[in-house]
């Protein structure tokens, strides 16, 4: 998840404060508020603002969803050197949304945006190479990025990497690992861990299932990308 920006800080510029605002407002659910300061910011020409649009639009914050222009918005951050534009753009040729489905191009993206210090990237390069998609299948190299995804502080690649260590045999750094994603994660990730980790017979990991049920409350601030 990106650091996220408070509107308290000192000597922060006014994009910064018009940023922090709009997740403010993000996470207490007002969309269409967060989306005009989004917008103020990005009359400035902020990258990390236009990218934030993106976020509005592709999800349906606060205006109505529209991936064709998400990914427009998405393009021009990234053109400005944005890393969680590419990353996003990348998600959307990942799941055919508002660009054609194009693993070949989802996969050059999230190394751009891994290049960019986006750990979060990692991890999806981790799971193209796991699962054989847009490159050979390399279980070596997909563990070598789910580890250093994981390192990177990404929820999905600490709950990634934990999978392989339990796969491994080596139970107890697995469980670190996932208490790690724990304190990391947002709503979708903790139903995700949940689901996952509930039938396993270590009651141990079932007790993290439970913790990650009890995380993904709706009250959750949005899993931000500035």
């Amino acid at each position: 998840m990106a650091e996220r920006v408070r509107a308290d800080m000192p000597g922060l510029s006014v994009a910064d404060t018009l940023l922090a605002l709009g997740q403010s407002c993000l996470d207490r659910g007002e969309g269409e508020q967060a989306f005009a300061w989004f917008r103020s910011a990005a009359r400035g020409g902020d990258a990390r603002a236009i990218n934030m649009l993106g976020r509005c639009l592709e999800h349906g914050w606060g205006v109505p969803a529209d991936p064709v222009q998400a990914a427009a918005h998405y393009r021009k951050a990234a053109d400005l050197g944005d890393g969680w534009a590419l990353f996003n753009l990348a998600d959307l040729h990942c799941r055919g949304m508002g660009v054609p489905a194009d693993d070949e191009a989802a996969y050059r993206l999230y190394a751009a945006a891994a290049a960019k210090g986006i750990a979060k990237a990692l991890n999806m390069l981790a799971l193209f190479h796991e699962s054989g998609r847009a490159v050979p299948a390399d279980e070596a190299t997909a563990r070598t990025l789910f580890k250093a995804a994981a390192e990177g502080g990404d929820c999905w690649g600490r709950f990634n990497y934990a999978r392989t260590l339990l796969l491994d045999g080596l139970r107890d750094e697995a469980l670190r690992w996932f208490r790690l994603a724990l304190a990391s994660g947002f709503p979708d990730f903790y139903r995700s861990m949940a689901t996952a980790l509930a039938p396993h017979p270590d009651p141990r990991i079932q007790a993290l299932a439970a913790q990650a049920a009890a995380f993904a409350d709706p009250g959750t601030p949005q899993e931000s990308r500035l």
